[in-house]
Formats: structure tokens, C-alpha cells, sequence
């Protein structure tokens, strides 16, 4: 279930004077880019993503509103509240306007699911897009497929078939990079990836990647609907209006990201011994650095230390993009990667790309 241009949506609520006009969610820093776009805006070619100064050189006469996440954040509440209450059945909430359900228990689920988008439409004014599958691969897809106001329900097949003409971008979990990569070997359609033989795809990028290239293509997906997620981890960061060469200001935006990661653990009673920065530099590549400390933790003074002491013994040598500073490894969660041991300083650095889900299934899911 995808709520259809959901920050634009809140904001023509609020200012129902501009329905009808192209509207632009955007900040207004240099590096701001466009968070959704009203569908009048969308015509000129405008998307979520998109550097928010392009879209004002493509639609000049754009209304462009600076985001106000208070106010997503509680009509997102309101809209997940109407549908879990009446579907009963456990949310998987993957963003504030998006959210996998498993409908399988339901007597009919198609007519229940109709009746709960025109109640949300009704109570919260939000549009929902739904898509009807055997597994999350095949739902995700298709609630995009006619948007806005859709409601596709296709089979696995169905999905093969409809969507073997799109470029492989549309399958979830295949981005821009790997459809460049994709591309330079002649696969540029769904079914061009489906008729590629299993080697060759293994052959270009490796045995796991391979592979699930291979099985997306075909739809199969056995991921499940996680109702009940323990957060793993707690980030904070942010992506400077120009790039940053200067050391010291980068220690005072670690302060200042370490003190808000501290206050959300302390919030809800979180605490954690791994403790990490991000750094992003102007070519676009990323370097994280961890390290684990003895007892767990929430303390900003502590935090704070550790980045700090972690910035410093990796002084960037090129202008830095963004910063972050991260705290893992909770009290009683298993963690989403081996922590180091205590002490230890591990280094990563890589491009930005995207990766795969785990795949395959034949449980009824929107």
C-alpha cells in the first residue's frame, strides 16, 4: 500500500487554494533536492530525487514548499492507524507513506482492501495505491503500475508477463548503477533479463547477485512481512550545502550529530557499544569507520569521544559530501553485521550502490 504523492498531498490539504497547480516539496539549499512532486508538477518531468534546482529550470511556475515532517509524520500516523485497525492482521511500515500487509487470513481480502482505501480517502483525504500479489516483489510492483488511486492484483506470471517490456529499473532492488551495468551487456527489459542465461549474469556479478538477478526477473520472492522489527541500529546525519575540507567544522557537526543519536537512544531506552561515522566526499564514495567499546552506552559525552577519536584517525583527504555518526549494537538485539571487537577500527570504503532483497514466495500480500 504506497500513499499516492503523500508529502504533496499534506501540504494541498493544508492549502487547498493550490490543487490543480504544480507543486514542489523542496528545501531551498543548493544541494536540496525534490521530496514529491504534486502529479501537475510530475508532467514536466519532475520526480522524487530529482536536484531541486532542475526542477525549478523545468517548471518555473511551480509552487515550491519546504518540507514540514511534524506534520507527515501525523497524518502518516493517522493513515496506518485507520488500516491496521481494520485489517488486523500486522504492518510492515517501510516508509511514512508506504506499507506491506499479509491479507492471506482474510476472508476477502480484495473487498476488504477496497472498502479500507475509500475509508482512509474519506478520514485522512491520503489516496492509497494497493497492489495485490503472492509476495511483497510482485505487491510492491504492482501498486505502482497504475498509480494514482490503482488497484492491480496480479499472480507471479501475470507480473512476468505484464512488466517483461519495462526497463529493469522497475524491479525493486535493482538501481541506477546495476541497470548501467545491465545495460552495457545488452539487458535493458525485464525480458531481456529473463532470457539471460544464469552463468552469464554470475559470470559479471558474482554468485549471490547473480542469481538473485536471475530470480527477481522472474518475480520469485520469499521475503516476508516483518509486523515486529527491532531497530538495530540509531544514525543521525546530515549533507552540507557545499563541500566540507575544513577539520574542525567537521568535529562540530559530529557534536552536534552524536548529541542527537544520544537523545533518541536516551528516548527509548536504547543503548549501544558500537559506535561509527560516515563520511561521504565529493566523488561520491563512501568511508565508514566502527569501533566497539566495553559497555553499552547512550551517554553523548561517550559518543561523541569515540566518533570524534574515529574522525581524527581519518582525517578525510578529500572535500566531504555528507557526515553522519552512527550507534549499533543494542542491548538484547542481534546485530544486522558481526561487531568488531572491542577496540578494533575497521575501515570500508565503496561507491554508493544498491543491493538485492532475498528472494521467493506464494503467501497473498499487498
Amino acid at each position: 500500500m504506497d500513499c499516492d504523492a503523500f508529502y504533496a498531498t499534506v501540504e494541498l490539504l493544508r492549502r487547498p487554494e493550490l490543487v490543480g497547480q504544480p507543486v514542489i516539496v523542496a528545501g531551498s539549499g543548493p544541494r536540496a533536492v525534490v521530496t514529491t512532486a504534486s502529479y501537475e508538477a510530475r508532467r514536466y518531468r519532475i520526480g522524487s530525487a530529482m536536484p531541486a534546482s532542475r526542477a525549478r529550470r523545468l517548471c518555473p511556475q511551480a509552487i515550491v514548499i519546504p518540507p514540514d515532517f511534524d506534520a507527515y509524520r501525523a497524518k502518516s500516523r493517522d493513515v496506518w492507524e485507520i488500516v491496521a485497525e481494520r485489517l488486523r492482521t500486522g504492518l510492515q511500515q517501510v516508509s511514512l507513506d508506504e506499507a506491506y500487509a499479509d491479507v492471506s487470513a482474510l476472508e476477502k481480502p480484495l473487498r476488504v482492501l477496497r472498502a479500507l482505501v475509500a475509508e482512509v480517502r474519506e478520514r485522512t483525504g491520503i489516496t492509497i495505491s494497493v497492489g495485490v500479489g503472492p509476495s511483497r516483489l510482485v505487491a510492491k510492483t504492482a501498486s505502482d503500475a497504475e498509480k494514482p488511486a490503482g488497484f492491480v492484483v496480479l499472480s507471479r506470471d501475470d507480473a512476468c508477463a505484464r512488466f517483461a517490456s519495462r526497463p529493469t529499473r522497475i524491479l525493486q532492488g535493482v538501481g541506477p548503477r546495476t541497470q548501467e551495468r545491465l545495460e552495457a551487456m545488452g539487458i535493458t527489459t525485464v525480458a531481456h533479463l529473463q532470457a539471460a542465461p544464469e552463468e552469464v549474469l554470475v559470470a559479471r556479478f558474482g554468485g549471490r547477485m547473480g542469481r538473485w538477478l536471475r530470480a527477481v526477473a522472474h518475480f520469485h520472492d520469499s521475503s516476508p512481512v516483518e509486523t515486529a522489527r527491532l531497530a538495530k541500529s540509531r544514525s543521525s546525519e546530515t549533507t552540507f550545502d557545499a563541500d566540507v575540507d575544513d577539520l574542525d567544522a567537521l568535529r562540530d557537526t559530529v557534536r552536534a550529530l552524536a548529541a542527537d543519536v544520544c537523545e533518541g537512544l536516551r528516548r527509548k531506552g536504547t543503548r549501544g557499544r558500537t559506535i561509527g561515522i560516515k563520511l561521504r566526499y565529493d566523488d561520491f564514495r563512501n568511508l565508514t569507520r566502527d569501533r566497539s567499546i566495553e559497555a553499552y552506552t547512550n551517554d553523548t559525552e561517550r559518543v561523541t569521544a569515540v566518533a570524534l577519536e574515529l574522525l581524527d584517525a581519518n582525517a578525510p583527504a578529500r572535500p566531504v559530501r555528507l557526515i553522519g555518526v552512527r550507534v549499533a549494537g543494542f542491548e538484547g538485539v542481534a546485530p544486522d553485521r558481526p561487531a568488531p571487537p572491542p577496540g578494533f577500527d575497521g575501515q570500508l570504503v565503496l561507491p554508493v550502490e544498491e543491493e538485492g532483497e532475498a528472494l521467493g514466495s506464494d503467501r497473498l500480500r499487498a
